[in-house]
């Protein structure tokens, strides 16, 4: 964990005031940018000393075996990897013949700032040679979100003590040498050098690098072109190779005089499209940056971003590290989808090359519900990217006896990644995810375009997969068996509440969808016979229950499971998958994530329907005890049902936790990219949570309620073609339409009109009181007594 709090807490920046090299690559990933489409991690500008070189075009990976010890039918035969391509964020330089690397000479100041509203990382570094000289560096780095091919640096070099001969190599580098990595050696063998040259070119300020991955076939094209700002004479050359292409710059400066250069960068890639038409379209994006320039770039980034957080901005005020944190949240999940454009939202977004940079179910879970209340088009988006991998889907489905359509657990491309069955294959409700997005996407902003066009293939080939995945049993009852929820400690088992509670809500969808388009539903085969099927399949499907107990079951039997021996596990034994076998934590009740518990929050209509207060809390108290989040999904899931029940404290202290997730590395992995679902869920924690936010079919409701830490809460939510602003105080909350018509929401049960002429204000009222339930041991939120700056 960060413990040294390397970065200050401030509202809209996170500052690194000193450059710590155990750190570096958590800093990379803290520091990364992106747009969806390019991402750039938080690297030095000058490439070295590094933690993880990274540099990321989403969608572009190499295939590679994926290892079994035992071959059986339906294994995925070959894995995905997403691979470093061209780095174009390098400018080595060179202070009178001396490398300019901080790991020699001494540093006397290096501070480095991503400003959130701004959208650059700014560094500033003073620096002096073994030799003796001293420089000042400055850079700041973009990554556009308006331009979706262009990213760019400016970076200038200033002498502080003598005359001095400043030398500065702009690079583009493809196959550079990453560190090794502990996984599959069939992996790393297959993505070490992974991009065969095509071209490369280099004439005057241009650079241009062309290269294909051998296995997956991806044309990626980069190029670099620049303008040299200098007091004095100077002096450029260019050359290139296969993997490298340089520009060299030299000039003779004087203390004060300054050496600037801005990069412009240029990134494609296709599976289709050849080598001159990729060579122009990246020439041609230089080309549009080129009309703005520099000073049109930054302008461009801070008017989008000035749009993005009018409408998307969340204000607390009592706790200044979880401001800065959520506003930190919610930059990087804009990051990730914003200009993804048809492509995943991957795990790690374009950080870092955690998880292969694969993306799973979070996306849809975690990551979409915050992007439909704040930039809706990237969803949509997102969805059709889901939609193009049908056909993938459909075969994966056929191959194991199904219909309909089966999404794989993990994938970059649309083809199932995952090598271990029982939390890939079985971990069906991937689907019901998808469908839930699509649903949530469509009921927040009222886009039939959308629900004809995507939403109703995608529920169609869900529905298809429940009902052929199902089975009625003697007595009319539906159940799903043999299947992973989102608990993976929990494998392939029957009847699991979130899945079958997901799948109901997918079945009624998909009948409702195709009853409203009807015409466009018979186009894919669907009568009224089959989706008769699905109804009657939802109405009758098993939710397990315990009477004796009075809880709602995880899955079909599972409170007859012997509990974890918690007692005898030690706080060096977490996560548990690493200490004990499979075999024994599957047969126990132990939870790695909230399973149960996301289902009361999911799918709360069901659960408002059937059950009362009592019952929710009984549930929520029963499953805290056996949940050890050795998963970044669970906190905030937690946060929002601990909230929900009346445990604000504990609701605060779990949403404490996601929000520093990566921002003090609290798993341990922050280096391999950011938590992206952690973060979506920090957003997740404090206006589900707190703000009470729901979706009521196709209108919200709220039962607000602050934990003691906060004296205020504020956040602005997207919902069809509105603009609502919400202010939660301590006993009040205040309703706002910033944009739009009015809007009837319900608050604590009572329902509201809220029009553009005055907030709407009203009480809260208190929750009931019951004991707060215990956790594991060694297993309380992880950060409700962290340190304060400078303590160990």
């Amino acid at each position: 964990m960060i413990t040294n709090r390397t970065y200050t807490v401030e509202p809209w920046r996170v500052r690194e005031t000193a450059l710590n090299l155990d750190l570096l690559a958590q800093s990379e990933s803290v520091f990364a940018l992106s747009n969806g489409h390019v991402g750039w991690r938080g690297n030095l500008d000058e490439g070295e000393p590094h933690g993880l070189p990274g540099s990321y075009l989403n969608g572009v990976h190499e295939l590679h075996p994926l290892p079994y010890a035992e071959a059986g039918y339906g294994y995925p035969e070959s894995g995905q990897t997403v691979i470093n391509v061209t780095n174009g964020k390098l400018l080595r330089l060179l202070v009178d013949d001396e490398p300019f690397d901080l790991r020699y000479g001494r540093l006397g100041k290096h501070e480095r700032t991503l400003d959130l509203r701004r959208g650059v990382l700014e560094r500033t570094c003073e620096w002096t040679s073994p030799a003796g000289t001293t420089v000042r560096v400055r850079s700041t780095r973009l990554v556009s979100l308006t331009q979706r091919a262009i990213a760019a640096v400016e970076y200038e070099v200033e002498p502080l003590d003598a005359r001095t001969r400043v030398v500065i190599q702009s690079e583009l580098v493809a196959n550079e040498s990453l560190p090794s990595s502990d996984g599959d050696p069939r992996a790393a063998k297959a993505l070490r050098s992974p991009l065969e040259p095509e071209e490369d070119l280099a004439i005057g300020s241009r650079l241009r690098l062309v290269h294909r991955t051998r296995r997956s076939g991806l044309r990626v094209a980069v190029a670099a072109d620049h303008v040299v700002d200098a007091p004095g004479e100077i002096t450029t050359s260019s050359e290139s190779n296969t993997d490298v292409s340089r520009l060299t710059i030299t000039s003779v400066l004087d203390p004060g005089q300054r050496l600037r250069v801005q990069k412009t960068v240029a990134h494609g890639w296709s599976g289709a499209r050849s080598r001159p038409a990729m060579s122009d379209q990246v020439e041609a994006a230089l080309a549009a940056a080129a009309h703005g320039g520099w000073d049109g770039l930054l302008a461009e980034q801070r008017d989008y971003l000035d749009d993005f957080w009018a409408r998307a901005d969340v204000e607390v005020h009592g706790d200044e590290e979880i401001q800065q944190a959520v506003r930190f949240a919610l930059f990087h999940v804009l990051q990730a989808g914003a200009r993804a454009e048809q492509r995943a939202i991957p795990a790690k977004g374009l950080t870092g090359s955690g998880y292969d940079g694969h993306a799973f179910w979070d996306t849809e879970m975690f990551v979409l519900p915050l992007l439909t209340y704040t930039a809706p088009k990237a969803v949509a988006e997102a969805l059709r990217w889901r939609q193009d991998t049908l056909p993938a889907a459909r075969d994966r489905a056929t191959q194991l006896g199904l219909r309909g359509a089966a999404f794989p657990w993990r994938t970059i491309d649309g083809s199932e990644g995952s090598a271990y069955w029982p939390a890939g294959t079985a971990a069906f409700h991937v689907a019901a995810d998808i469908a839930h997005a699509a649903v949530r996407y469509t009921a927040a902003t009222g886009d039939l375009d959308f629900e004809r066009e995507t939403a109703l293939e995608l529920l169609v080939e869900t529905a298809r997969l429940w009902r052929s995945l199902g089975h009625h049993d003697p007595h009319g009852v539906f159940h799903i068996d043999g299947v992973t929820g989102p608990d993976e400690y929990s494998a392939v088992v029957d009847d699991n509440t979130y899945t079958n509670l997901m799948a109901r809500s997918n079945l009624l969808a998909a009948a409702d969808v195709c009853e409203r388009h009807p015409e466009e539903a018979a186009r894919l085969g669907v009568d009224e016979e089959e989706s008769a099927t699905w109804r009657d399949a939802a109405e009758a499907v098993h939710i397990p229950y315990n009477e004796e107990i009075g809880v709602h079951e995880q899955h079909a039997g599972f409170t007859r499971h012997q509990r974890w021996d918690f007692a005898n596990t030690g706080a060096d034994q977490y996560p548990l998958m690493l200490h004990f076998p499979y075999f024994d934590i599957y047969r126990k009740q132990v939870i790695k994530q909230s399973d149960l518990v996301l289902a009361m929050y999911t799918c709360g209509s069901w659960f408002d329907a059937h059950c009362d207060e009592e019952q929710m809390a009984a549930n929520f108290a029963y499953y805290e005890p056996l949940t050890v989040r050795d998963s970044s999904l669970s906190a905030c899931c937690q946060a929002v049902v601990a909230a929900q029940t009346g445990h604000l404290r504990l609701a605060y202290d779990y949403a404490t936790e996601a929000a520093l997730m990566d921002l003090a590395d609290l798993e341990h992995n922050t280096r391999d990219g950011l938590h992206i679902a952690s973060l979506a869920g920090t957003w997740m924690a404090l206006v589900a949570g707190f703000g009470g936010t729901r979706r009521d079919g196709d209108g919200l409701r709220f039962t607000p309620r602050l934990p003691e830490k906060f004296s205020r809460l504020a956040f602005r939510l997207q919902f069809r073609g509105r603009c609502l602003r919400v202010e939660i105080g301590p006993d009040r909350a205040s309703y706002s339409l910033l944009a739009g018509p009015p809007l009837t929401i319900h608050h604590h049960g009572t329902e509201v009109r809220v029009d553009g002429d005055e907030p709407v204000t009203l009480g809260i009222s208190a929750p009931k009181w019951r004991p707060t339930p215990e956790q594991p041991p060694h297993r309380r939120p992880g950060v409700a007594d962290r340190p304060g700056p400078g303590e160990e």
